[in-house]
């Protein structure tokens, strides 16, 4: 019997191309999305079901998961809605704040706790989250983003304590950086006049063409999710793409502190 993944997220890239890939393994799909009606792709699939959902909005999670579990069972529910929120603190309102906190970090735990009872009374199943490579460095300017990603992080390991007992497993997707439509698309800049050159130096940095040549595509990325649902390995964290490989590696390597000071040389030097 194929076997049924929940996306939140799935509107466009790592989301979407989750589903397909999914889909194309054989496994039902359920993706979810804000506005369901505007994805054109995703519908000609006949083994994926859209269903709308914003994960900031606590009554159509329980909705949706109840709505979910009427048509059968789930097996995995990969947490991937989420949006980059970058820029100075100083100029960063408090209605930014708690979107960002609500959409990348409540969203996740809010759906995650919606299907524990379902898991347990099977005694199976498994959660994916993805992170970022965001949730394992930091980087100058990205301090909310970094807030939501670290707490996933940390939440995700004591979860799988608690999870483990009855037979369900947590993971990570951490990918570095993905050629989407993500800064366009999922990205809102703050500004500050009093930061203005300080972003702008962080921001060349970000968008030096020598830096995509190492970004992975959603695809790739993709096939990390895949493997962390099917490999029935008890880990937690997948690393995902070469470049948050490399950059987590180095930090292991030297120690934080080190890593820190080489951090700021890069982007402020």
């Amino acid at each position: 019997m194929s076997k049924t993944i929940f996306i939140t997220g799935a509107s466009s890239g790592l989301g979407k191309a989750a589903a397909m890939l999914f889909a194309n393994k054989g496994w039902n799909v359920i993706a979810t999305m804000r506005k369901p009606e505007n994805e054109a792709e995703l519908t000609q699939i006949p083994a994926i079901k859209l269903l709308p959902l914003d994960v900031t909005n606590p009554e159509q999670i329980q909705a949706t998961v109840q709505q979910v579990l009427a048509m059968g069972e789930v097996d995995v529910v990969f947490n991937n809605a989420g949006y980059g929120l970058a820029g100075p603190l100083e100029g960063t309102t408090d209605e930014q704040l708690v979107t960002q906190v609500n959409t990348n970090l409540l969203g996740v735990i809010r759906v995650t706790q919606a299907f524990i009872p379902h898991f347990r009374a099977k005694k199976s199943g498994l959660f994916i989250t993805t992170t970022s490579i965001g949730g394992l460095v930091a980087f100058p300017f990205n301090s909310v983003y970094h807030a939501t990603k670290w707490a996933l992080e940390g939440w995700s390991e004591s979860m799988a304590f608690e999870l483990s007992k009855f037979g369900i497993g947590i993971k990570t997707v951490s990918p570095g950086g993905i050629s989407t439509d993500f800064a366009s698309r999922s990205l809102v800049l703050v500004q500050h006049e009093a930061y203005t050159d300080l972003v702008g130096k962080v921001m060349s940095v970000f968008s030096d063409p020598e830096r995509r040549r190492f970004q992975s595509t959603a695809e790739q990325i993709a096939e990390v999710v895949y493997e962390a649902a099917t490999d029935g390995k008890n880990q937690l964290r997948y690393v995902a793409g070469e470049d948050a490989k490399a950059l987590y590696a180095q930090r292991l390597q030297v120690g934080d502190e080190q890593f820190r000071q080489g951090i700021d040389t890069r982007f402020f030097a």
